[in-house]
């Protein structure tokens, strides 16, 4: 597995990340096309200005275009302070097989050399079991449930934070 930059060619993972109700179903649902393609630019946009970090998550052996996930470290205000947080999305067909327990364990290993980000917060879906089991794996320390507005959408989550370089960043598990 491998990590790089989104880039604009990659409308169509977002598409099918982002559009489909399987993969949106701990998001509140599918988003539309538009919203979708409003969302690439602004993240292109985004990265060009290094606010935030979205990569594209390309299975070993797939071409560079084949991206089938992304993991995203981003900051965004929280009662009038600053935050990190981390997110991460995989397509079903690819799921279950490490890649974004591997992506967001490299994204953190970075964060703790770029030394910027401070705490990184998670927030999955209160029911997405795997993506709080790559929290639980990966050194994050669970804070509890909460409320929280996605994409005009209010979701309850499960609130983790983790110190990069305090994570379990290498080895297997």
């Amino acid at each position: 597995m491998r990590l790089r930059d989104v880039r604009a060619g990659d409308v169509e993972a977002y598409v099918r990340m982002r559009c489909d109700p399987v993969m949106m179903a701990e998001l509140g649902g599918p988003l539309p096309r538009d919203r979708v393609e409003a969302r690439l630019r602004k993240d292109l946009s985004l990265v060009a200005a290094d606010a935030s970090w979205i990569r594209m998550i390309v299975p070993d052996g797939a071409a560079d275009d084949e991206a089938v996930g992304t993991v995203t470290l981003w900051s965004d205000q929280e009662d009038g302070v600053t935050v990190s947080e981390i997110g991460w999305m995989v397509l079903p067909g690819y799921q279950g097989r490490g890649l974004a327990k591997a992506a967001v364990r490299q994204v953190l290993d970075a964060a703790a050399e770029d030394g910027r980000w401070g705490e990184v917060h998670a927030n999955p879906g209160a029911g997405n079991g795997p993506s709080n089991g790559i929290c639980r794996a990966l050194g994050f320390r669970l804070l509890g449930e909460r409320d929280l507005d996605f994409a005009d959408r209010v979701l309850r989550t499960n609130h983790w934070v983790v110190v990069p370089g305090e994570h379990l960043g290498s080895g297997t598990d």
